[in-house]
């Protein structure tokens, strides 16, 4: 992955910049709240731990034995699957049992990521991917269990990506790490297709029900289960909070960099994506499903059939680029969501189990850094166009909130305009919502000299940037490291909500915010909404 970035920086660098000619591509990267380094995972390996042909630990699952791997401290068992693969007559349909088998099965090496389009290159990934890794303490449990769900704007992304070996370890924690439906095969929707949009979410749903009957084989406690998620994974996890069909399936959830109500106004995103969510109304999905299906040559009448007899790759090939057919977005206005997770969480009706919620001090510098670094940097006139597309009469009052002299590029004050508006916000609102019913802890990440994806651009604390304190994430910073301090106090705070549903710093109450800041050379708090402008921004919201 290191030697594929730099080759496109060291080409894009040699090429002019034309807007116009690379916007089709720069849509199809950054089409949602998709985030450029949350993305880049995809193409990652977990790292290999060594294991004889016959050596190994063995566990029985609820459908048969499988044999793991053993690391310093941990157990890994990759490949468990957790549902039927979703193939032939199962594609678009919900998640089928496992048919049980006999003998031994391996799970010492991590399955296919699930099919995808990758931001570079061929599609790649297979449809029979609904597997999960465990990883788990070689101590005696019960440990509370820790479900992560992947980034990667519900279009990329693996849950192999993230080695949870120190969490494991040092946070005394079973760590699931699941795949799951991804775009086309993920959220397709077709008038009269049950689960229309949501195939996705259910996956995640059956990993969960998973975990339920199977973590006490583990060593983990099944009734002391965490949903954790970063980005489009936050963003499940919120769906998951307001899904009637979730209640009961965990017990605690982490968010990180994405809630509910995560959204933009036209072009703040970036320059030619329009406003929107990562959730959709049905009626949109739908739209767009048979916007494919005519595409592809399928009658309306047969769509569905049509469809599930195209090769995967066709169906992959078909969703890239620009098009309305291009990407699919999970679905509300369905059994799994009946409203928009936002429309739930604010009315009250999320489930009512801690949670731990936060976001990074720079978000949005991981999305436009990666293009101003490869195809030019922004000047002011970028940034006046982007303030008139996105906020109309307002753009002046945004301006005076973000003047371009108080930042040292146009490109910086455009994210942090981002930042706020986007991500640090609603997060705030989130955490205060949430706050008026369960106990809800909120935390910033701050800190700016750790690993980096290149050393010649000022990234600050960008989007994904808190993941390689968490989890070993091979390839995915390239530069600089890990401090060991604060990653070793984040393990702490995060295995320690996991096991006790309490954080250790004070709770976010609905009308007064603590969060904890976590930056190696900073402790203590930091006044979200003051750093994020939120009141200035709650003014503006009605205009966007």
């Amino acid at each position: 992955m290191r030697d594929l970035l730099v080759r496109l920086i060291r080409q894009t660098r040699q090429q002019p910049r034309h807007k116009d000619s690379h916007r089709g591509t720069v849509v199809r990267i950054l089409r949602c709240s998709a985030l450029v380094l949350t993305v880049l995972l995809t193409v990652q390996t977990a790292p290999a731990v060594a294991a004889s042909a016959t050596a190994g630990p063995v566990v029985r699952t609820d459908r048969g034995l499988i044999r793991g791997v053993t690391g310093d401290g941990y157990r890994t068992f990759h490949a468990v699957p957790y549902a039927a693969p979703p193939t032939g007559d199962r594609r678009w349909r919900a998640p089928q049992p496992v048919t049980a088998w006999s003998g031994v099965r391996d799970g010492r090496e991590p399955h296919e990521e699930c099919a995808q389009n990758p931001i570079f290159g061929s599609p790649v990934g297979v449809e029979d991917c609904l597997y999960l890794s465990v990883t788990t303490p070689t101590t005696p449990g019960p440990h509370p269990v820790l479900v992560f769900v992947h980034g990667g704007s519900f279009q990329n992304g693996s849950g192999t990506a993230y080695d949870p070996a120190r969490l494991v370890t040092q946070g005394d924690l079973v760590v699931v790490t699941i795949n799951y439906r991804l775009g086309v095969f993920g959220y397709l929707g077709l008038p009269a297709l049950a689960g229309s949009g949501t195939f996705g979410l259910q996956d995640q749903q059956a990993a969960l029900r998973w975990v339920r009957r199977n973590a006490a084989g583990f060593g983990g406690d099944p009734r002391n289960v965490t949903l954790a998620g970063q980005s489009a994974g936050a963003e499940s996890v919120c769906a998951q909070l307001t899904s009637p069909s979730a209640r009961g399936l965990f017990d605690k959830a982490i968010m990180q960099s994405g809630s509910c109500l995560t959204d933009w106004p036209d072009a703040l995103f970036l320059s030619g994506i329009e406003a929107g969510s990562q959730f959709s109304p049905r009626s949109k999905v739908e739209q767009t499903g048979s916007a494919l299906a005519a595409t592809l040559g399928c009658p309306a009448a047969d769509a569905l059939a049509c469809l599930r007899a195209k090769d995967p790759v066709v169906l992959l090939n078909a969703t890239t680029g620009t098009g309305v057919e291009a990407f699919i977005t999970p679905a509300y206005g369905t059994a799994l969501l009946p409203v928009s997770p936002a429309a739930a969480l604010r009315a009250g009706t999320a489930q009512r189990v801690p949670v731990l919620a936060g976001n990074n001090h720079d978000e949005h510098r991981g999305i436009l850094g990666v293009l101003e670094i490869t195809r030019g940097a922004y000047t002011a006139a970028d940034y006046e166009a982007m303030l008139g597309a996105a906020f109309g009469d307002q753009a002046q009052q945004v301006a005076a909130h973000y003047p371009l002299d108080a930042y040292e590029t146009p490109g910086l004050a455009w994210a942090a305009a981002a930042t706020d508006r986007i991500w640090a916000c609603p997060t705030l609102t989130t955490q205060r919502l949430l706050a008026r019913h369960a106990p809800t802890y909120g935390y910033e990440f701050g800190e700016t000299h750790g690993p980096a994806l290149t050393a010649d651009y000022p990234w600050g604390a960008a989007h994904g940037y808190e993941l390689p304190y968490l989890f070993d994430v091979a390839g995915f910073l390239t530069v600089g490291t890990v401090q060991p301090q604060l990653a070793a106090d984040m393990i702490s705070a995060w295995a320690r909500f996991a096991t006790t549903g309490r954080a250790p710093w004070p709770a976010v109450r609905p009308n007064a915010a603590y969060h904890r800041l976590f930056a190696a050379d900073r402790t203590g708090s930091v006044d979200l909404a003051a750093e994020h402008q939120c009141a200035f921004w709650d003014t503006i919201a009605a205009g966007t």
